[in-house]
């Protein structure tokens, strides 16, 4: 039996500026935006990522609401994987994407840690090849 993670429940306030910034600032994929009565299905997704995906969910409840940017307690939670880190890196900052640090060297590879437009942090990666 293969299994795989395909979406990923993403907090955000407003389904229009999650979307304009993960297509805009980060160059996702909008995969689809269907309406559902009093909210939407929006899927967003790195291009060429095949099975996962982030669904951009506004929250239900104010309980809900607290936690937007706040998912993994300011832990880096998110990781995006890249097969030319400078490349992105470079695309990203021209478009404003705000990064916590420097890019680093690890023994894993190149990584540096940025936040989305809530303030969830995330990894951009490439690892070394094997």
């Amino acid at each position: 039996m293969a299994q795989h993670l395909s979406r990923v429940a993403l907090l955000v306030r407003d389904y229009d500026t999650a979307i304009a910034w993960y297509v805009d600032k980060l160059g996702f994929e909008l995969l689809e935006d269907q309406p559902q009565g009093h909210k939407r299905w929006v899927v967003v997704s790195p291009r060429g990522a095949g099975h996962c995906a982030l669904v951009l969910a506004q929250p239900s409840t104010a309980e809900q609401a607290a936690f937007i940017g706040h998912q993994a307690g300011g832990r880096v939670w998110l990781f995006l994987e890249s097969d030319d880190f400078w490349r992105d890196y470079h695309a990203m900052q021209a478009r404003g994407v705000h990064f916590c640090e420097s890019p680093r060297e690890e023994a894993y590879g190149t990584v540096v840690v940025f936040e989305d437009l809530y303030g969830n942090r995330w990894d951009l990666l490439q690892l070394k090849s094997a």
